[in-house]
C-alpha cells in the first residue's frame, strides 16, 4: 500500500520480532548455562517458543498479503488486465509470501519430521534477501529523496540476510543473534521513518529534490542504528540482571540443600560409629 499504513504494518512486524529476539536469545543463552542446575525442560520449552514464533510469522504474512490485495484500490488478485495491475502491491505481497514460507519453516523445524538442521534460518535469510531484491528495483524513476530513503533500507535487509545465513551454519552464536535482533529493530523503525517522510501526518510534504533533506535522512539513519543498538543493549542487560538474580537464589538454595545433606550424612555416620563402640 502506497500510504503510511502500508509502511507501518511491516515496520510493526520487524519491531515486534527484533524486540522479542533481543530478549529471547539472551534468555536462551542463560538457560543453557543453567541446565546443570535443573533446567532439563529447556529443549522442549525452546521448541514451543519457536513453534509460536512461526505461527505468528504466518499470521503476519497472511494479513500483509490480504491487506495488499484487497484494500479498496488494490489489485484484488488480478495480475494482468491488458496491463499489469498494481505491480507495487504485488511486490509487497511477494515479500510477505516469503516471510510466510519462513514461518512454515519454523514450524517444520520443531516438528518430528526429518527436516535439515538450519532450515528455519535459511528460510528467514531467503525472505530477507527477497525483500531486498524487490526493494532494489522498487523505486526506479522516482524522486531523489524517495529513492535514497528506500536505498538505506537495503542496509539492514541485506545485512540481516547475511548474518542469518551464517546462523544456519553457526547455530547458537550469540553475537550473530544480537546482530540479527539489532538489524530487525533498525528495519522496523526505518519503515516507520519512510512512512513519516513520504506520507507526513501533518500534511506538509518534504522537498523530494532537496540535497539538504537527503543529507538529513542519511544522518537520521545513523541515529536509528544507535537507537537499535541501545534497545538491544538495554534488553540484554535487563535479561542478564534478572537471570543473575534468579540464578543466585537458585544456586543459594542448592548450596543450602547440599549443606543439609552433608550435615545429615555426617550425623548418620557419627551415630553409626557410636552404636558400633557400644556393641564392642
Amino acid at each position: 500500500m502506497a500510504n503510511f499504513k502500508g509502511h507501518a504494518l511491516p515496520g510493526s512486524f520487524f519491531l515486534l520480532f527484533g524486540f522479542w529476539w533481543s530478549v529471547k536469545h539472551p534468555l536462551q543463552q542463560s538457560w543453557k548455562r543453567r541446565q546443570h542446575g535443573g533446567r532439563k525442560d529447556f529443549p522442549q520449552l525452546s521448541k514451543r517458543i519457536d513453534f509460536i514464533e512461526g505461527i505468528i510469522k504466518i499470521f503476519f504474512a497472511f494479513v500483509g498479503i490480504m491487506a495488499e490485495q484487497f484494500v479498496p484500490d488494490g489489485p484484488h488478485a488480478h495480475l494482468y488486465n491488458g496491463e499489469w495491475v498494481k505491480p507495487m502491491n504485488w511486490q509487497h505481497s511477494t515479500m510477505y509470501l516469503f516471510y510466510g514460507i519462513s514461518g512454515i519453516a519454523d514450524v517444520l523445524s520443531v516438528s518430528s519430521l526429518p527436516v535439515p538442521a538450519g532450515l528455519d534460518r535459511f528460510a528467514l535469510s531467503l525472505a530477507l534477501f527477497m525483500e531486498g531484491f524487490l526493494f532494489y528495483f522498487h523505486v526506479h524513476n522516482r524522486p531523489a529523496l524517495d529513492q535514497h530513503i528506500h536505498s538505506l533500507l537495503l542496509v539492514p535487509v541485506f545485512g540481516g540476510s547475511a548474518s542469518t545465513m551464517l546462523e544456519a551454519f553457526m547455530r547458537g552464536n550469540s553475537l550473530l543473534e544480537l546482530i540479527r535482533s539489532s538489524l530487525a529493530i533498525l528495519q522496523g523503525t526505518w519503515f516507520y521513518q519512510i512512512g513519516f517522510v513520504l506520507f507526513p501526518l501533518n500534511g506538509e510534504d518534504w522537498d523530494q529534490e532537496s540535497h539538504g533533506n537527503i543529507m538529513f535522512i542519511t544522518m537520521c539513519f545513523c541515529w536509528h542504528v544507535a537507537v537499535a543498538l541501545l534497545i538491544v543493549a538495554l534488553n540484554y542487560s535487563v535479561v542478564w540482571w534478572v537471570t543473575k538474580r534468579c540464578g543466585g537464589g537458585h544456586n543459594m538454595d542448592t548450596e543450602i540443600s547440599l549443606r543439609k545433606t552433608t550435615h545429615t550424612d555426617s550425623s548418620s555416620q557419627k551415630a553409626l560409629l557410636e552404636e558400633s563402640d557400644e556393641d564392642i
